[in-house]
């Protein structure tokens, strides 16, 4: 089921793992945890158990511990998740979530319970946020998940066929709601789809990077000077599509090519010198890979 190879990219992965895990703890228990947040997935579930126990257990006068609650419940799902879907789940989730309750645990028993940040949820929405968005990135760059309510999605999408991420999205709402249930109080809900908000969008930047670069589609009676301008000034490649014009039938050449934002500038600069009776559509290009860009291999 579990297969491991030591080597130098592994050892970086379990690293990686291991700083965003602890990230991740830091987010729940300095930011996010103090003010009853609940931002979805396994935390947000054992967050609500911890504060509704606050003096419900003698051992735990605090409330059961995060950590220990997350891996309560992370265990078994894995376990059933592996007998639904079979082995999709390698050795770096189980790395990973465990990680993830170990450091949680930890930092309740150093830190306790205060907030980092006292009388200010908002802030502490959006820096637990970021946090998360952070540490669950790095995970996912090492292909390893810190657990919890994705298992529950693909277990829904295969009885369901619905889709994976709409599924992931009703079951965190889900989760967040239940939390007015538990605590009677709309702005726990409000500041949680704050977290869960920032949290998607830095997990994006942290997968995809920051720059963006342009995919660009010309059609121009001049694509050979543009051509020239792309190839031998900007040092960059394309690709010519044989292409109809639907008002006249006429045949056109399709010019497709990615650039930098401002490589992209330059072009449309000197096409609207050159051409003015071009067409231009220019697309935003989230991640390019291959040559000139990002390498294919340094993706895997």
């Amino acid at each position: 089921m579990f297969t491991f190879k030591f080597t130098k990219k592994e050892i970086i992965s379990y690293l990686m793992i291991l700083l965003g895990t602890f990230i991740v703890a830091v987010a729940f228990i300095f930011f996010i945890s103090p003010y009853k947040i609940v931002p979805g997935g396994v935390y947000g579930i054992s967050i609500m158990i911890h504060h509704s126990t606050i003096g419900q257990f003698s051992q735990f006068p605090d409330g059961l511990p995060i950590g220990l609650i997350s891996l309560i419940i992370d265990i078994p799902l894995t376990i059933i998740g592996i007998k639904i879907l079979g082995p999709k789940f390698g050795i770096k989730t189980v790395f990973g979530f465990t990680s993830t309750a170990l450091f949680t645990s930890l930092l309740e028993y150093i830190r306790g319970y205060e907030p980092l940040v006292q009388n200010q949820p908002l802030l502490s929405s959006i820096f637990g946020g970021v946090l998360v968005g952070i540490g669950c990135g790095l995970c996912f760059k090492a292909k390893a998940t810190t657990g919890g309510s994705d298992i529950i999605a693909m277990i829904l999408a295969k009885y369901t066929r619905a889709p994976l991420g709409m599924l992931q999205i009703y079951v965190d709402s889900a989760i967040v709601l239940l939390s007015l249930i538990a605590f009677h109080d709309w702005a726990i809900p409000l500041y949680s789809w704050i977290v869960i908000f920032i949290t998607g969008k830095v997990i994006d930047v942290i997968l995809q990077g920051l720059n963006v670069e342009k995919a660009l589609i010309v059609i121009s009676e001049k694509h050979e000077e543009i051509r020239q301008k792309i190839i031998k000034e900007m040092d960059r490649g394309g690709t010519y599509f044989n292409g109809r014009g639907m008002f006249h039938n006429s045949e056109k050449q399709i010019i497709f090519t990615v650039l930098s934002r401002r490589e992209a500038e330059i072009l449309k600069d000197f096409i609207r010198e050159t051409d003015p009776t071009a067409f231009m559509a220019v697309l935003e290009a989230s991640e390019v890979l291959g040559e000139g860009f990002k390498n294919l291999k340094e993706d895997n």
